[in-house]
């Protein structure tokens, strides 16, 4: 306990010494600011470049993964109080994407050696970013029928078919993909888990339009593209035991980006945003109470919920990183965190009123036409990483044990 307290106040000191002054409070989202890496990489605000390197520095990208690939080497319960000191200081963090939260995880439970020192330390250093292609426009839900095919040609497999839903395909520079590489054999049995460089021959990327008039969705297409055998992940034939595995990682990950949302940049507490809002457009901003029963119920719930889901969350991540794997526990908190945002983001709609329905021009500030499109955003959270429908399916099934 002493270690960990005198680690506590080394890494406030450190912080409070080093990390940018600027991007104290700063919002970071997938959509607006932050650190996504790879060849193109961008930093909204400026400041967010230098942070990144420091955090680089002293492994604290992914704080908890081995420090010989360029990880911290921290023990969980260190990793959480560095994230505690950070959030205590309303700092973003340094580095995101699915290189952090999907693949490399993945990598380091099935990768080789060669593997695991090809991309790892690129991860870590932000260098490549990595996007996701599962689904296929005949096979979504039920993503055991992928059609996407590879056929071996020596060292190679020449990959033809189409990916659809690629979150931030155009923005990527390698992507981990299902492919079908046994078309005979019982449909779970025949596919293939590899990576593809996005900037082979043969690969297309083109993006998707959604509701919201933006998207980070894209169509991705395999023409004769040529991988290497050496990019499978563990066995031929043997990728969707590695698909579940990610998909359970995938789906904790939707679970903490979207049952939680930054209070304007100041904090994650979705149901203090909901009561500054109510303020704003409703009155009460001199501390009087809201008038509206039935608002300060639903502002009260949805502050209760986040909360207790937050904590069964990270009683989860705890055990996890204590040695018990996650499984299908992980659709509970995908369905549940995806309809708290949808709760949620309907309900700041409908406090801002007719503010809440801005689309363009003028008459809205931008927060307003950002709420209304965060709005028609939230309607396809229960679709994507698996809709609800099949994660209720699988909780039925695999966690009540009920019949089929």
């Amino acid at each position: 306990m002493a270690d960990l307290d005198n680690f506590r106040a080394e890494v406030g000191e450190w912080l409070d010494a080093n990390a940018p002054q600027s991007l104290r409070g700063v919002q970071v989202t997938a959509e607006r600011g932050g650190t996504w890496g790879g060849r193109r990489a961008t930093f909204e605000p400026p400041d967010m470049k230098p942070w990144l390197q420091m955090c680089i520095e002293k492994g604290w990208t992914a704080p908890s993964w081995p420090s010989e690939y360029g990880g911290g080497g921290l023990s969980s319960e260190a990793a959480k109080l560095l994230a505690g000191e950070m959030r205590k200081r309303r700092l973003p963090p340094p580095l995101t994407g699915f290189g952090l939260s999907m693949i490399g995880p993945t990598l380091l439970r099935y990768g080789t050696e060669e593997q695991k020192q090809q991309h790892i330390r690129k991860i870590v250093r932000g260098e490549i970013r990595w996007c996701q292609g599962y689904s296929e426009p005949d096979a979504g839900s039920d993503l055991a029928s992928i059609q996407t095919r590879a056929v071996r040609d020596g060292d190679d497999f020449i990959l033809n078919g189409q990916k659809v839903w690629t979150s931030y395909g155009d923005l990527s520079d390698w992507i981990f993909a299902l492919v079908r590489t046994d078309p005979k054999v019982k449909k779970q049995e025949g596919i293939t888990f590899i990576l593809i460089d996005m900037e082979t021959p043969g690969v297309s990327v083109r993006p998707i339009k959604l509701i919201s008039g933006k998207s980070p969705f894209c169509e991705t297409y395999f023409d004769d593209v040529r991988v290497p055998v050496k990019n499978v992940i563990a066995e031929i034939n043997g990728g969707w035991t590695v698909a579940k595995a990610l998909l359970r990682d995938e789906r904790s990950m939707i679970a903490d980006v979207f049952g939680s949302v930054a209070d304007t940049g100041k904090q994650r507490k979705p149901g203090s945003m909901l009561a500054n809002l109510a303020r704003q457009y409703l009155g009460g901003a001199d501390g009087t109470m809201l008038s509206d029963p039935v608002l300060r119920d639903e502002i009260a719930r949805c502050e209760l919920d986040d909360k207790a889901f937050a904590l069964t969350v990270q009683r989860t991540r705890d055990a996890a990183k204590a040695g018990h794997q996650s499984g299908p526990e992980s659709s509970i908190f995908k369905v549940y965190a995806t309809e708290l945002n949808k709760r949620r983001s309907e309900l700041m709609v409908d406090i801002a009123g007719p503010e809440g329905l801005g689309w363009e021009g003028t008459g809205f500030d931008k927060d307003e036409l950002a709420r209304t499109r965060g709005w028609l955003r939230a309607r396809g959270n229960s679709i994507e990483g698996g809709t609800s429908e099949v994660q209720l399916n699988i909780i039925a099934k695999h966690v009540l044990g009920l019949p089929d």
